[in-house]
């Protein structure tokens, strides 16, 4: 035991680095700051030029959408946590967060302006603020990111500093304050000329209140002489910690009756006043508000909107002039990026209150909607449903795919077109084509419907059923669409976010459309499934080619297995052409076209491929399993009498669903079985 003990204790041990951790906490005198700041000026940027960094650190890729640029940050992926708070579908939004922030690094003026995150419950708005705390925390950590500040120390006996010989900056202020005023500007031209860095180094703001105490009493002690007071300052590098309030605030509402303005700017430490004297002496008070612990950083406002009144005048201050009034002391200025989030109905309230408009000034909205787009709201739940994440329970095909389609259809506004539907919609979205829509349609689509993404099911509810789903059926060993449809559904009759009846029915209605379209997929599937043997798709391809030949050509065909010269096989090639709405005036025009695209290849040396034909391609399986599915009887499945060689043909069918659709045994079997119910019911219609 003892022996094991003792490997587990050196284990943990050789996994800590004295050396990190020394350079993470730096000391060295206000002289070799100053050198550093010379060769590596980015040490001394501002709050928002650090975190526009971090987030370009990352690095970005670029995609068109609708004829225009858009830039997908890699930071909100979540690269630091292997994607544990990856942000989805929402690239036009963040790219307008960061323009905020290059604005505001930049000094154009969102520096001085709140960033409003608003959107309805469960649209990523807290993830994205926690992405940016946790973002500036790391990067504290690293070369890139190093963040210094100051200490005063000083003879106890001088009672200057307290008993312990030293003082830290209690908001770990840029050790670049120190500089006086009449100093800076001068001081800000000469490091400029030679500094090679992103921003120009500016230096803003006073010291706080304690250390302007300290500066001003030792500057009186040493008679105006900067350099010797220098001598009692010590840089220190720290790191940034939501965890221990360094650098890093949030601040959340409560109840009107036990909110105290106290919590954003510091009380006074009544312990302190027997060591100092007096609870004016700034350094008997204790700034350790939200607003202060994150200088340097970021501050999260949880529901800024449900602020008091009284705090939001601190607010305004803290976001336009970077200073916030501390209790008995003068303003303190502080440098951080302000982020608050709210949802819709708060935001409303703020529109509609005249006493609010200092505020609505201030402020900069960021849109954060629901996702609209289908396979940016699977990977939502993908991140902890998809394949691998959940032990010992199989999730079939789909099952994650319907449920998110339900959402988009829940957050998407009926179209003025009446030939559209609400289902193509989404799949126009998407990215699928839909013939008379181009880019420019679905552009416009998106502009008329102004709250689009706005309202609807948010991705908490679609987490939750899919998790009761897999509790209520997980013993079975999978769980499939159907029971995520009943989890869906029933869940409505208590979900607190909707209050109508008519919303209730309109979201049963979707559920359907979404129920009818997963069984248009796995009937096509099967079909498919049943379909797949590829040297009798390729023989009845070729079959077809020849005939298309000699009807365009006006020739005979020769029959494969008489010899003889016959008519092209005209019904033949109508049930080929049928199963992919090719409509009678129009197949000449087809049958013309599949000819001069085997010509053009033929002309390039290439061979045709039918696969390269996405509609010849299905039409040729459609017709394929039409003919094949009585010899396979599937609806045989129904009665539970099939014979060992039909068993057989179904076994082959469910090895194929395996193999190429990532079904499992039982989720295999499950949508034979229900497929094959439809063929028992006569609804052998295909609507995919």
């Amino acid at each position: 035991m003892s022996g094991n003990t003792k490997d587990f204790f050196q284990f943990v041990a050789g996994l800590q680095s004295p050396k990190n951790f020394q350079d993470l906490h730096w000391e060295g005198n206000f002289s070799q700051y100053l050198e550093m700041v010379k060769t590596q000026p980015n040490i001394a940027r501002n709050a928002f030029q650090r975190m526009y960094d971090l987030i370009l650190g990352f690095g970005t890729s670029q995609f068109i959408e609708y004829k225009k640029e858009v830039t997908h940050y890699k930071f909100f992926e979540d690269p630091i946590d292997n994607g544990k708070d990856a942000v989805f579908g929402l690239d036009v939004h963040l790219m307008k967060l960061v323009n905020f922030l290059r604005s505001a690094a930049l000094g154009y003026g969102t520096e001085k302006r709140v960033l409003l995150l608003h959107g309805p419950v469960g649209s990523a708005k807290s993830t994205i603020a926690r992405l940016l705390k946790k973002g500036v925390e790391r990067y504290s950590y690293t070369p890139e990111g190093a963040v210094y500040t100051f200490k005063f120390v000083d003879d106890p006996k001088h009672g200057l500093v307290g008993s312990t010989g030293e003082m830290r900056s209690p908001m770990n202020e840029d050790p670049l304050m120190l500089i006086p005023e009449n100093a800076r500007a001068a001081f800000e031209d000469e490091l400029n000329k030679t500094a090679k860095a992103n921003y120009k180094i500016r230096i803003r703001g006073e010291l706080s209140p304690p250390m302007r105490f300290i500066f001003r009493e030792l500057m009186a002690r040493h008679k105006g002489d900067w350099a010797k007071v220098m001598d009692h300052v010590k840089v220190t590098r720290f790191v940034l910690s939501e965890k221990d309030r360094i650098g890093i605030g949030t601040f959340q509402p409560k109840d009107e009756k036990n909110q105290d303005s106290t919590e954003l700017t510091g009380d006074i430490n009544y312990r302190k006043i027997a060591e100092f004297g007096s609870d004016s002496d700034p350094r008997a008070f204790n700034f350790d508000g939200e607003f202060q612990v994150a200088n340097r950083g970021v501050i999260e406002f949880v529901e800024v909107l449900k602020l008091d009144v009284a705090f939001l005048y601190d607010l305004l201050g803290a976001s336009q002039e970077h200073v916030v009034k501390p209790k008995k002391f003068a303003q303190t200025s502080i440098d951080e990026v302000i982020i608050g989030h709210t949802n819709e109905p708060e935001f409303r309230k703020l529109q509609n209150n005249e006493f609010m408009e200092a505020l609505r000034d201030r402020t900069v909205k960021i849109d954060i909607p629901y996702i609209t787009k289908l396979h940016e709201e699977i990977r939502i739940y993908e991140k902890d449903f998809g394949k691998g994440k959940v032990q010992g329970v199989f999730i079939a095909p789909h099952t994650i795919e319907m449920a998110a389609m339900w959402a988009i259809l829940t957050r998407l506004e009926a179209p003025k077109k009446s030939d559209l539907s609400l289902m193509q919609k989404l799949k126009l979205y998407n990215g699928k084509t839909l013939s008379g829509y181009t880019e420019d349609n679905v552009k416009e689509l998106r502009k008329e419907a102004v709250r689009e993404g706005l309202d609807g099911i948010s991705p908490r509810y679609i987490q939750d059923k899919i998790s009761n789903t897999l509790v209520k059926y997980g013993h079975l060993g999978c769980v499939n669409p159907f029971m995520l449809f009943n989890e869906l559904e029933s869940g409505l009759r208590h979900h607190t976010l909707l209050s109508s009846e008519e919303k209730r029915r309109e979201y049963k209605e979707l559920l359907a459309a979404v129920k009818q379209e997963y069984e248009d997929i796995i009937k096509n599937e099967v079909q498919r499934a049943i379909s797949a043997d590829e040297s009798a798709i390729g023989n009845l391809c070729g079959n077809y080619i020849d005939n298309i030949k000699a009807y365009t050509q006006r020739e005979k065909v020769r029959n494969r297995y008489t010899g003889q010269l016959e008519q092209p096989d005209e019904r033949m090639m109508r049930s080929i052409e049928e199963k992919i709405d090719v409509p009678e005036s129009r197949k000449d025009d087809f049958r013309r076209e599949i000819m001069n695209y085997i010509g053009a290849l033929a002309v390039e040396g290439k061979s045709f491929d039918y696969k390269t034909n996405e509609r010849l391609h299905r039409a040729l399986e459609m017709k394929l399993f039409e003919d094949q599915k009585d010899s396979i009887k599937l609806s045989s499945l129904v009665s539970n009498v099939v014979d060992k060689g039909m068993q057989e043909k179904i076994d082959v069918v469910k090895t194929r669903l395996i193999r190429d659709f990532g079904y499992d045994d039982i989720s295999a079997t499950d949508i034979l079985n229900y497929v094959a119910s439809i063929f028992a019911r006569g609804d052998t219609k295909d609507r995919a």
